[in-house]
């Protein structure tokens, strides 16, 4: 289980992991989870002794598409699970992002990490984030105690809500060794709405009014100038764009209500198939964006003033869920963009070029302490990765 050369532990068992974080608690080390290692460069880590990789805990427990369930371990690659779901007309709804262009990682993202980093695509803004689509997990905490969460069906899920805990820790409170989420139904068909030339504050309005009517729209994005000109538009003008999905009639109908209620915002073309996917694709990995050298921000914002903090910080964006999400290279300090945006009521995340998450402070900084005391009092799990820096 040991690779004495990188001194990497890859547990194959639930009991394997569980004795290794107690060893590792008992002996004083702390351990650096990893998954498929795609996210390993986000967030500064404390020392570390071992690292700890669930890749070869990758099986899948249970699959019943029926019930819109599948069971799995962490180590499972998400391309797999998706290929396994699509085969019976299924989907992980909340579109999960793979970034590794963007971050230039190797490797491949596993249902674990998603869901440890609360991953979502475009589609979050109906189908919701990862974590709302995690039904219940096993893990083992810091402590080296081995526990479970929720169930195979929501009403299993009683007492504290910890999937929402999980989902987001960053392998910080737990190391995860099995995962049940919920699947959807794959969309029949997909149909994507763009306007053209409009600016940051008209795109907004125009994401507003679509996802405030009775269109059903599963994904909203604004692509300034130089993020529409990446591939597979090409555009020479901004690009606001709207999905529409479903069945046929349905997506029909919703398209023409939907170009009506927007003609005041200028030109409309609608795009399908292949097409409409690979433009969303684009949006999900942030592929505009990828061969920046600056430093990358993924901006959480209110959707109503999302292009704010762009605004004040100069550089380049791009917008998703109707503005509640700001993808930013800047070269700004660090300080100052997580004040702009903690203004404007959001948070700020850092990919690349700088600490990845804000420095534990305030209340909400000694909740989160409180919380990693509970599930990991000698600090065993990666280490400093979520208290950021000064």
């Amino acid at each position: 289980m040991l690779d004495e050369a990188t001194r990497t532990l890859k547990p194959t068992t639930p009991d394997e992991v569980l004795s290794a974080v107690a060893e590792a608690g008992a002996a004083g080390r702390r351990i650096e989870v990893t998954g498929g290692g795609t996210k390993r460069a986000i967030g500064r880590m404390d020392r570390t002794d071992l690292v700890l990789s669930t890749a070869r805990l990758d099986r899948i427990v249970d699959y019943a598409p029926e019930e819109l369930v599948l069971t799995a371990q962490p180590g499972v690659r998400v391309a797999d699970l998706e290929r396994l779901v699509a085969a019976r007309g299924q989907m992980l709804a909340f579109e999960p992002p793979a970034w590794t262009r963007l971050l230039g990682a190797r490797g491949e993202p596993t249902l674990g990490g998603v869901v440890a980093a609360n991953l979502s695509g475009p589609r979050r803004i109906r189908a919701g984030a990862a974590r709302d689509h995690l039904l219940g997990f096993a893990a083992v905490s810091g402590r080296g105690e081995a526990f479970k969460a929720g169930g195979k069906v929501v009403k299993n899920v009683t007492g504290y809500d910890l999937m929402k805990l999980m989902a987001g820790s960053w392998g910080t409170l737990a190391v995860l060794t099995e995962l049940t989420i919920k699947v959807l139904p794959a969309p029949r068909t997909e149909t994507t709405l763009m306007l053209f030339g409009l600016a940051d504050v008209r795109a907004g309005e125009a994401m507003t009014a679509a996802l405030n009517g009775p269109f059903d729209v599963s994904a909203a994005a604004h692509l300034p100038a130089h993020a529409a000109q990446a591939r597979p538009l090409r555009a020479e003008m901004p690009v606001t764009a709207l999905r529409l999905e479903g069945f046929e009639a349905s997506v029909a109908a919703r398209v023409d209500g939907l170009a009506m209620a927007l003609k005041a915002f200028g030109r409309i073309e609608a795009v399908e198939g292949d097409l409409s996917r690979q433009f969303w694709v684009q949006v999900r990995e942030v592929e505009a964006l990828a061969g920046d050298p600056r430093p990358l921000w993924r901006l959480s914002l209110p959707p109503a003033v999302g292009w704010r903090a762009p605004h004040a910080l100069p550089g380049d964006a791009l917008y998703d869920w109707g503005g509640g999400l700001a993808w930013l290279a800047t070269d700004e300090p660090a300080a100052k963009v997580r004040a702009v945006v903690r203004g404007l009521g959001g948070h700020a995340l850092c990919l690349r070029g700088a600490e990845a998450f804000a420095p534990r402070e305030g209340p909400l900084g000694a909740l989160q302490g409180r919380v990693k005391a509970a599930f990991d009092p000698l600090g065993v799990l990666n280490p400093g990765r979520m208290e950021g820096g000064a």
